[in-house]
């Protein structure tokens, strides 16, 4: 009988030592824990026989695209691009009617081209400014994720540790003094490692943490951006429409206008410099010299107590500068969302002085005028490219340079902030690309009385100083 209690004894005591001893892994985080299965659910299937591995690539591809999700994905693939078909025929729709709406009314055309292009150009900016506060996340996912790998083999050698110490036999403490001994060294081993054991968990589980945090940041940063740049493709269909239904009017009005812009050209490969053709332009040709004719003609815009009148900038329907360019200090705009890589006065990369600034801008980026003015020039001109000039009135001249594309015609009148260019995908000036740039770069150049000036005075330090057509 007593045999039998010492027996029931020793195996209460076995069984709640092993049990106290099996809870121990499991106190640790639960994020340890979950960190540490996937390389073992690697390794086990590393050990996993090759027959009962899967099948051949081939026939696991065939199997693949006849399996029932691959067909509801592709099907639902097919019905995402019926719905983005859909759409855009709707748009195209929508498009039309809005300029049948508008019809030969220039005042509501010229405001919506520029309420357009604003709304192209904040979209550009929501843009570049999401990437830019994507790359230090980005940056920081890196370094998390890779501080965590070079750490999971140590918390797996740890966790085995722990495991096989927990399913170990324990001593009888009433056999053998050794063996209690023994008892007691594991105990206080335990006592030791645990607890540093511990501030790495707690250090894990708030990386993981930083991790889940910094991914929910970026998912929602990514989504942002995804949903600005569905924006801009629409906005870009909308300005696209508005401005060849500008040009149709202009167009209209202008019979001969193919025939200038071929003129045009040619006189521009008889001018040697900027100056001579801007000249050749405003004495030989019939628009530009007509729009040179208007802008010396044209008295200084009125002011108010000596300052522009920035209230005259909200009419769409001006067929002159509001606001004169001498008394415009501060008040302009980049005509394209960039960065300042040359300024006035610096090296211009091919051994000569920068007469402007140059700009480098997002591939396609819009091309917007900083003022009022007439075109006197629109077309390719030696090494700058596809060149605008604008006449803005009282001896000076506005010249913007390397975009791709260019969307008025010599001759018109063109407000501040209405969209004339399309930036290409690379540069187009050859100065910039003596220094490899590989970016599209746009060259902006103020001239008076046929003499480059310094621009900088002329631009606006912060976005709500900037003029607004």
């Amino acid at each position: 009988m007593q045999h039998k209690r010492d027996t029931a004894s020793y195996s209460a005591l076995h069984l709640g030592t092993a049990a106290r001893r099996r809870r121990l892994p499991a106190s640790l985080p639960l994020s340890l824990a979950m960190f540490a299965a996937y390389p073992l659910a690697a390794a086990h299937a590393q050990a996993t026989p090759p027959a009962q591995q899967s099948a051949p690539p081939a026939q696991q591809a065939a199997t693949a695209e006849t399996s029932p999700d691959a067909i509801k994905q592709r099907e639902q693939e097919l019905e995402a691009a019926r719905e983005q078909q859909r759409k855009a025929t709707e748009l195209q729709e929508k498009l039309k009617a809005d300029i049948a709406a508008i019809g030969q009314d220039r005042s509501k055309l010229n405001q919506q081209l520029i309420d357009i292009a604003g709304q192209v150009r904040g979209v550009e900016t929501r843009i570049a400014d999401a990437e830019a506060r994507l790359q230090p996340l980005d940056g920081r996912e890196r370094e998390i994720r890779a501080s965590l790998d070079s750490r999971r083999s140590e918390v797996i050698e740890v966790l085995a540790a722990l495991q096989r110490a927990g399913r170990r036999t324990p001593p009888a403490l009433l056999v053998r003094p050794e063996d209690a001994l023994q008892s007691l060294r594991t105990a206080m081993l335990l006592g030791a490692v645990v607890p540093e054991l511990r501030v790495r968990a707690e250090k894990l589980a708030a990386d993981l943490g930083e991790l889940v945090a910094l991914r929910k940041t970026i998912s929602t940063e990514r989504d942002a951006l995804a949903a600005d740049r569905d924006k801009l493709k629409e906005d870009q269909t909308r300005l696209a429409a508005l401005v060849d239904e500008r040009q149709r009017q202009q167009s209209a009005a202008e019979k001969d206008m193919e025939a200038e812009g071929a003129r045009a050209i040619a006189l521009s490969k008889q001018a040697d410099n900027l100056q001579t053709l801007i000249a050749k332009m405003e004495q030989d040709l019939k628009s530009a010299a007509k729009a040179a004719a208007t802008a010396s003609l044209q008295g200084a815009p009125a002011t108010v107590n000596g300052k522009p009148n920035l209230g005259a900038l909200k009419d769409p329907a001006r067929m002159s500068p509001a606001v004169a360019f001498a008394s415009a200090k501060g008040l302009f705009s980049y005509p394209v969302n960039g960065t300042k890589i040359r300024e006035f006065g610096g090296s211009d990369g091919a051994g000569g002085v920068q007469k402007g600034i140059s700009l480098a801008a997002k591939p396609g980026a819009q091309v917007t005028t900083p003022c009022d003015g007439w075109v006197v020039y629109a077309g390719p001109f030696r090494s700058y490219g596809q060149l605008l000039i604008l006449n803005a009135g009282g001896g000076y001249h506005v010249l913007i340079a390397g975009m791709e594309r260019i969307s008025v015609n010599i001759g018109q009148f063109v407000l501040t902030g209405e969209p004339v260019a399309t930036m290409g995908s690379t540069s187009q000036v050859a100065s910039i690309l003596a220094t490899n740039a590989s970016q599209p770069v746009l060259y902006v150049e103020f001239r008076k009385d046929g003499t480059p000036i310094d621009p900088g005075p002329w631009w606006a330090a912060n976005e709500g100083e900037k003029v607004r057509g």
